[in-house]
């Protein structure tokens, strides 16, 4: 059965998002964060539920924030904001966006939380998982599933090389003349972007700078954090990922210090898997059961 849930965030926005159930009843859900300019629409999420729930596993798709290009987000009051999607998007936001998924299932009686990310939405889970475990809030959250985490200020580094740091100079130009709700130019990222967005991706980006892909001395800390069974997946064809997948996934299972850590790439994926969303839905339902 598919319907759709409405719930709110602690900060009063409105999301929604597609449960589908199981023909059984199950505590088992899988709550799915998209990544940049998406949806919880995607083909992609719709093999991935129709496979997970025929293995007796609840699938949650929602629209976070950061939904589409640019949207208004409704608050409680009925008001209207236009700082949502990939051009307004603090990404620091998804905490709330995410915790209240995971407190909406609770309600809805599912007792064993799965989260699984996809691109950006991987950087949202371990930002996301690092506050819930701080505040001792983890206890349902039984593994994560990570799906082509990607480092975007490196990818960035490399796409546009010698313009990187024009670009980032001409953002905090921006910044400095109170203008931070503008357009980035066109040629400084994939997507429409505002000054304030780009800024938090490539100045204050502390927090969620942690999928530091080439750099041969960094711990991981932040994923090392989760301490439930953790799956990573990359596709190895146009991935987002400027390493070689052979080496990185060898490189991560030396830094990755996860017993129950189920980490590999996808022969022949893409960044959005296609045409690989059964297989990847039958590695995602075994590391689950």
């Amino acid at each position: 059965m598919l319907e759709k849930v409405y719930f709110y965030t602690e900060d009063q926005i409105e999301l929604i998002g597609l449960l589908e159930t199981p023909s059984k009843p199950t505590k088992k859900v899988v709550i799915s964060i998209h990544g940049m300019q998406s949806n919880c629409l995607k083909q992609r999420e719709t093999i991935l539920s129709q496979n997970i729930t025929n293995a007796g596993i609840a699938y949650f798709a929602f629209n976070n924030r950061g939904a589409e290009v640019m949207t208004y987000t409704k608050k409680v009051t009925g008001e209207k904001i236009l700082n949502g999607g990939v051009v307004y998007e603090d990404v620091l936001d998804s905490y709330y966006d995410i915790k209240a998924a995971i407190n909406k299932m609770l309600e809805l009686g599912y007792e064993d939380i799965y989260l699984q990310g996809h691109s950006l939405g991987c950087t949202k889970i371990v930002y996301s998982y690092n506050k819930l475990k701080q505040e001792n809030n983890v206890a349902n959250i039984k593994g994560v599933i990570l799906l082509s985490l990607v480092d975007i200020p490196d990818c960035q580094k490399y796409d546009l090389g010698d313009k990187y740091e024009p670009m980032l100079q001409y953002a905090e130009n921006k910044e400095k003349e109170g203008k931070l709700n503008e357009l980035m130019p066109e040629e400084s990222f994939d997507h429409p972007i505002s000054v304030k967005s780009y800024l938090r991706y490539f100045k204050y980006n502390k927090e969620i700078d942690f999928a530091r892909f080439s750099d041969a001395d960094y711990d991981f800390k932040e994923i090392n954090n989760i301490q439930v069974p953790l799956f990573l997946r990359w596709g190895n064809v146009h991935e987002l990922v400027i390493q070689d997948l052979d080496e990185l996934v060898k490189h991560l299972k030396q830094k990755i210090k996860n017993n129950k850590l189920d980490i590999d790439y996808v022969d022949g994926a893409d960044h959005g898997y296609t045409g690989k969303e059964k297989l990847l839905a039958s590695q995602i339902i075994n590391f689950i059961k």
